[in-house]
């Protein structure tokens, strides 16, 4: 039976190398010289460092930027709150992956209220959905990247 796969996944070696290129253009960026501006990745968390909220802003900017140009969608960026210690300010963005339980929820809804004839069951942090029919499977993926979900979301494993 035909089957497809919708996770929300961001590929690290891609991320590595976005925060990477950012390090380097702050290294080279005029406005950044003799600043404590910088940019460092942890798993799935980059963290800023600078002086003042408005380099934090900047090298979101930048970061936004780079990742566009990795391919990697920048919804799944989660800014937290600014925090200012002594002289200098840090911000930390979450890269979220996988399907929580209230976004599988959600696109199971709009799976099942589009009356198509397939079956969506998740597994993990992945959503399966399978049908008797590929074009069935076709319509799904239509649907899903017609909607707006808070995270990018991306369909592989196809099998026919």
């Amino acid at each position: 039976m035909p089957s497809f796969d919708v996770v929300s996944e961001v590929e690290l070696p891609e991320l590595r190398n976005a925060v990477d290129q950012v390090r380097r253009e702050i290294d080279n960026r005029f406005d950044f010289k003799g600043t404590s501006a910088a940019v460092e990745l942890s798993d799935t968390t980059v963290q800023m460092r600078g002086d003042a909220e408005f380099q934090l802003e900047q090298i979101l900017d930048i970061l936004r930027m780079k990742l566009a140009k990795r391919g990697i969608d920048t919804a799944c960026m989660d800014p937290q709150e600014v925090t200012k210690s002594g002289m200098s300010v840090k911000q930390d963005i979450l890269i979220r992956q996988g399907i929580d339980a209230e976004l599988a929820k959600r696109v199971q809804r709009l799976i099942k209220d589009s009356k198509i004839k397939v079956q969506a069951s998740l597994q993990g942090e992945q959503i399966r959905v399978t049908g008797k029919k590929r074009d069935d499977l076709q319509q799904v993926i239509a649907l899903l990247r017609g909607e707006s979900f808070d995270r990018p979301l991306q369909f592989n494993n196809f099998r026919d």
